[in-house]
């Protein structure tokens, strides 16, 4: 049913349930529902209603004394939680207000509804802190604010919440630490603070809710080891603390978890062997350690997880052979691939492991064993004592030695076979150039695509970008960036080697007129560059400073997946730096002004240039267009197109040849894009938002619009 709420409903004296969800209905939502005094259930959620810019139809129903159930949700009410919502009835039970575009705090009045049970302000613009009050509802059960701006630490008063169940707070700004004290509140089942910005340890009283079913960190900056007492949490269905700091090793007891279904510890600082004992996590679907720095081989036991579905030890120093029995029939070479001493069935793409005597005996083993161990050991004291050496005679060096660094990298290219596979450089082979060097694409002997960036040796200071590159691309690791096959040098040439983008560059696929993305198909890639910059500045142990970020440096392989590249500028802050000073100049149009003007790098710069860009990739417009001159810029231009629709500067390739109803929608996406990219762009450092708050905002828009 569609039109308005007729305000003759009021008439209705004895109604004591009105239902309206799921339909139509547009129109402000009638104040005359206050006329309603016996109205138990009123349930509007999923229309297009709204509300009376002059009065809130929540204060007409404070007179309403019976409510017990109030449902507003998936409607574009605006505005905000009006302080009289503590005056509703004191019978309320049930309060959902999701994705109603609410803004500003949530009322201290809140903490008036002593009898709510389930409280939902899910996927609105709130912000501010959670007010203290809410430790009132004492007989609350459900808390979701989860896709809100608020901010601040978690405050205790949550913990004198007996009754809660669950608790949905992730993708806001949250801060600080994780109470300790929710370790008290024995009846939590449903843990959810994902995508904040928490930091120091996880709680030890976390490990001691044994009957907690789910337990979502993921995405913060969390640090600390994994307890033995991981062990305790035997109810537990569900566990993801990847996008952390978490070091040491993975204790053995946590095969203790058969009942763990999903278990995520990916993109942390993991390190020792994968435990015998998760082979007895016998209810395990997903297992993802991706990575991390665990070394040793993959447990055998691990074939008799039966339900495992999906598996991935993707970049991490595993060796030895990968089973290939039970659930590892199903696995393709993108779980294992990043760990060059792995072996097993050409399927993975590995290397043939080396057949091996059954006829060995135990002595030989155990002598081979020894000897094995005595030379590692040796080795390692050599290279230490050299190492020490070496850095003593060059202390007051400021960059790294090139041979130091190819030396990690496990596939050696010789320069004969660059020359060989590239037709001695051929131009039939040149992928592109830029100002420092030149990229060419390659077939190994093998069958590998590879591409092979050669650096322009005539330039000044080109040894020094190699230096920066490698320094860089050796340590990271994450799916949006590109990753690093090996290296090529000596005194007279240097190069990269890296892994092959099928599908180009972002640029060409914005301007090339053979090609043309739709509107899910950039808000994709421009996650993923947002994802990358998030590992770069918060996930990995030294910030780093991207400092050119621009459409031609973000590459799409094969699914469209995006890989930021090209580290040439990049900057490392060390020290607990938040910026550094330099004299190297980024791609003018993509420059932050405190970089163009004063030579101070941050983080902040690179959400400065991922603000330009992704107004560049929404608009098709270059921020360098010949109508930019003077006091017009790209993000002037789209900051006078808004809060209106952007008919007039969105790439009209996004509205052409499409319904009326999926333009409107396109509208409004790309509107909330271009916001979020301006706050990305501000002009002062201050004001801009980080990359955690820009990925989680984006994130917001795509589950909006993907509806």
């Amino acid at each position: 049913m569609s039109g308005a709420i007729p305000n003759s409903i009021s008439n209705c004296s004895q109604l004591t349930v009105l239902a309206l969800e799921n339909n139509k209905f547009s129109g402000y939502i009638p104040t005359h529902l206050g006329n309603l005094r016996l109205l138990q259930v009123l349930s509007l959620f999923g229309n297009n209603l709204t509300q009376a810019p002059s009065s809130s139809f929540i204060t007409s129903l404070t007179n309403c004394s019976f409510l017990t159930y109030l449902s507003i949700s998936e409607n574009p009410l605006y505005g905000v939680i009006p302080a009289s919502v503590g005056n509703l009835s004191s019978s309320l039970r049930t309060f959902t207000a999701k994705n109603c575009k609410f803004s500003g705090n949530i009322p201290v009045e809140i903490g008036n509804l002593s009898n709510l049970v389930t409280l939902v302000f899910e996927a609105n613009e709130l912000s501010g802190n959670i007010p203290l009050t809410i430790r009132y509802l004492h007989k609350l059960q459900g808390l979701y604010l989860v896709d809100n701006m608020l901010e601040g630490s978690i405050p205790h008063a949550i913990c004198d919440l007996f009754s809660l169940n669950t608790l949905v707070m992730s993708q806001n700004q949250f801060s600080g630490s994780i109470p300790k004290c929710l370790g008290d509140v024995s009846s939590l089942r449903n843990i959810f603070l994902d995508s904040n910005m928490l930091n120091s340890s996880i709680p030890s009283s976390l490990w001691g809710l044994k009957d907690l079913n789910s337990l979502g960190l993921s995405s913060n900056s969390l640090n600390g080891f994994l307890p033995q007492e991981i062990s305790n949490l035997g109810a537990a269905i569900y566990i993801n603390l990847a996008m952390n700091q978490l070091s040491g090793s993975i204790p053995s007891t946590i095969g203790k978890l058969q009942s763990l279904v999903n278990l995520s510890l990916a993109n942390n600082r993991l390190e020792g062997s994968i435990p015998m004992t998760v082979g007895s996590m016998i209810s395990l679907a997903t297992l993802d350690l991706s990575y991390n720095n665990l070394s040793g081989s993959i447990p055998k036991s691990l074939e008799a997880l039966q339900h495992l579905e999906y598996f991935n030890v993707s970049f991490n120093s595993l060796s030895g052979e990968i089973p290939n029995g039970g659930s590892f029939r199903n696995f393709t070479m993108d779980c294992f691939k990043g760990n060059e001493a792995l072996c097993g069935i050409p399927k993975f793409h590995v290397q043939i492991c080396s057949p091996i005597s059954n006829h060995r005996s135990k002595r030989k083993k155990v002598e081979r064993a020894s000897f094995i161990v005595f030379g590692v050991v040796a080795f390692i004291s050599v290279v230490y004592l050299a190492f020490i050496i070496v850095r003593n005679k060059r202390k007051d060096k400021t960059t790294r030695e090139v041979d130091k660094l190819i030396s990690i990298v496990p596939e050696r290219i010789s320069y004969y076979e660059l020359l060989q596979a590239t037709k001695k450089f051929d131009e039939s082979n040149l992928l592109g150039t830029g100002s420092s060097c030149s990229v060419y694409k390659e077939i190994l002997n093998n069958g590998k695509d590879i591409v092979v960036k050669v650096f322009n040796m005539h330039l000044e200071g080109i040894s020094r970008i190699f230096d920066v590159e490698c320094e860089i691309l050796r340590s990271i690791r994450h799916r949006n960036l590109t990753s690093v096959i090996s290296s090529c040098s000596n005194e007279e040439f240097k190069a990269l080697v890296l892994e092959y983008m099928p599908k180009g560059n972002l640029e060409n696929w914005l301007y090339f007129h053979n090609y043309c993305l739709n509107v899910t198909e950039r808000l994709n890639i421009m996650i993923d560059v947002a994802s990358a910059l998030e590992y770069l500045h918060h996930g990995y142990s030294t910030p780093i400073v991207h400092s050119d970020l621009k459409p031609s440096n973000v590459l799409l392989d094969e699914d469209m997946v995006a890989h930021v590249s090209d580290f040439g500028i990049a900057k490392l802050l060390c020290d607990g730096d938040s910026f550094v000073l330099t004299n190297t100049l980024a791609t003018l149009g993509y420059i932050a002004p405190e970089y163009g003007s004063e030579g101070l790098v941050s983080t902040r710069c690179d959400v400065y240039s991922y603000g330009v860009m992704l107004i560049e990739t929404f608009t098709r417009k270059r921020p360098t267009d010949d109508m930019f001159c003077g006091d017009t810029s790209l993000k002037r231009w789209v900051e006078l197109s808004l809060p209106e629709i952007p008919n007039e500067v969105i790439d009209a390739n996004l509205v052409m040849n499409l319904e009326e109803k999926q333009i409107d929608k396109n509208l409004q996406c790309v509107s909330s894009i271009l916001e979020l990219a301006l706050k990305c762009s501000a002009d002062s450092p201050r004001d801009r938002i980080n990359m955690k708050q820009a990925h989680a905002e984006l994130q917001k828009i795509k589950r909006r619009f993907s509806q």
